[in-house]
């Protein structure tokens, strides 16, 4: 039972650990645009032969 008093207070703070990093990412604005990166990678080969076949 003792190992109750050990393991809750590390899964708080995992718990608190885990909503900084959340907050961080927000703040960051890592969610602003979820389609941005899709999108780059579905396209970014037609950019640079575009680009290749203009030099």
């Amino acid at each position: 039972m003792s190992i109750v008093y050990i393991l809750v207070p590390i899964a708080i703070l995992f718990v608190l650990i885990a909503i900084g990093v959340f907050f961080w990412a927000v703040k960051g604005e890592q969610f602003s645009d979820l389609n941005k990166q899709g999108h780059s990678i579905l396209f970014e080969d037609d950019k640079e032969q575009h680009n290749k076949s203009n030099d």
